[in-house]
């Protein structure tokens, strides 16, 4: 799947979160619902951290590149290490280690610790970084036309108002994880779910993604899970764009309204 639909989806996800909390009697408060989904759309861009030509490896210059670097060597290495019989060959570490779901409860995890250990601006540079992707991911069109300093900006006002926001008692910083000391450790769930949502979207196409590694399945543990092959599509085929995306912005969109509780 391509950028913009990863992010719709890691967006809808988030909203799906919200229904099923408010349904079982732990409600978000609405900036919990609304920067979670922020986050959660940025980080369905973050498993292509190990392709150069990926959003995410270009939403930061220098920085994102040279982390790309290292991410996709990581993968490389990675899949090398622990390959089996039936997987194939191959050169660089796309969709391998960063599209499973122990990359996913890592970052998330990750996420949640430096939020818990890095105080106000470990929570700061979390936001920003998934503020600006889902920027990228979400408004498109419009961050392609502007350069990336007032992207940046962007990210970085809105999460400064946001943090704001949620630090008001009753709003949200401390939802989920209640103990003293525990606020936003919450943020590294819509980060997991994000990556998860990623690799799900790349099982639809024609590639498929080992999600479950380091699972072995028959002969291979690298296995490119997803539907029978007549059931997906290349990344941005009409399927993606005129479907499956007008289907996340639908579903999201339902999924706010009842996390809101508005439909109960």
């Amino acid at each position: 799947m391509m950028g913009p639909a990863h992010s719709l989806s890691g967006a809808c996800a988030w909203m799906a979160v919200g229904a099923a909390a408010d349904a079982y009697g732990q409600p978000m408060p609405w900036p919990v619902l609304v920067v979670g989904g922020l986050i959660c759309a940025g980080a369905a861009l973050g498993p292509d951290l190990d392709h150069k030509a990926a959003t995410v490896s270009r939403s930061f210059g220098p920085i994102s590149m040279v982390l790309c670097g290292v991410v996709d060597a990581l993968a490389s290495a990675t899949y090398r290490a622990t390959r089996m019989k039936g997987d194939p060959r191959r050169n660089g570490g796309h969709r391998t280690l960063t599209h499973t779901w122990v990359w996913a409860g890592l970052v998330g995890l990750a996420a949640s610790a430096i939020c818990a250990y890095g105080g106000r601006w470990g929570v700061l540079g979390v936001l920003f970084v998934h503020m600006v992707l889902a920027i990228e991911g979400l408004l498109w069109r419009a961050a392609r036309l502007h350069s990336d300093i007032l992207v940046w900006l962007l990210g970085g006002t809105s999460t400064w108002m946001l943090v704001e926001i949620l630090n008001r008692p009753g709003n949200g910083s401390d939802w989920f994880f209640t103990g003293p000391g525990q606020e936003y450790w919450w943020v590294g769930l819509p980060i997991a779910l994000g990556a998860l949502t990623h690799c799900i979207g790349d099982a639809l196409t024609v590639s498929g993604c080992p999600i479950l590694w380091p699972i072995p399945i028959g002969r291979k543990r690298w296995y490119p899970l997803g539907p029978p092959k007549s059931m997906r599509f290349r990344a941005g085929a009409k399927v993606e764009v005129k479907v499956l995306m007008p289907l996340f912005m639908g579903a999201g969109g339902l999924g706010a309204v009842a996390a809101l509780g508005y439909l109960g």
